[in-house]
């Protein structure tokens, strides 16, 4: 139940800051293209919540190529997990991630507080409270869905964050 809980949230935050198509005419290139980025995301959030480290190559193509047309940081965000999944090392990480969060992606902006508080190798204590406060003036925090308590929930079961004194990551 609690990962259906899950994937219900990561659909209705990413329908939130999906990119726009003004033509809603059938065929039209705008709508194709909306219409494959929404099944490139789609397919990437459930290979990642399937959790099959074998889907990772497949997860990065889609995400790849849907982050020509994502203007909210989504697919940024999503890369930034399989990184973490795959133990990768922090600055790559950091990098997709503070690119998520500057383009207002609340996962994003999350998981950075949620790393800034907790990973000894860059814990910041001023920058955790940075995003934090960057959360609460996100559109989706002032209308209270979902809350930051929820948020946290989303990504605590995206990924499991160490708490050593460590440059590598934790699935």
């Amino acid at each position: 139940m609690k990962k259906w809980i899950t994937i219900s949230a990561l659909l209705l935050l990413g329908g939130c800051a999906s990119p726009g198509c003004v033509s809603q005419s059938p065929g039209s290139d705008c709508r194709v293209e909306r219409i494959l980025y929404d099944n490139d995301m789609l397919q990437a959030k459930l290979l990642i919540m399937a959790g099959d480290p074998e889907n990772d190559e497949l997860t990065q193509a889609l995400l790849k190529r849907a982050e020509h047309q994502d203007k909210s940081g989504e697919s940024l965000f999503y890369q930034a997990v399989v990184l973490i999944r795959q133990k990768s090392d922090l600055p790559p990480v950091l990098s997709l991630l503070r690119e998520s969060a500057h383009e207002d992606h609340p996962l994003a902006i999350v998981l950075l507080v949620k790393m800034y508080s907790q990973l000894d190798a860059i814990r910041d204590p001023a920058l955790a409270r940075q995003y934090r406060d960057a959360y609460d003036h996100l559109d989706v925090s002032k209308s209270g869905y979902p809350s930051y308590d929820r948020a946290v929930g989303v990504v605590d079961s995206l990924v499991k964050l160490p708490t050593t004194s460590t440059a590598q990551l934790q699935p």
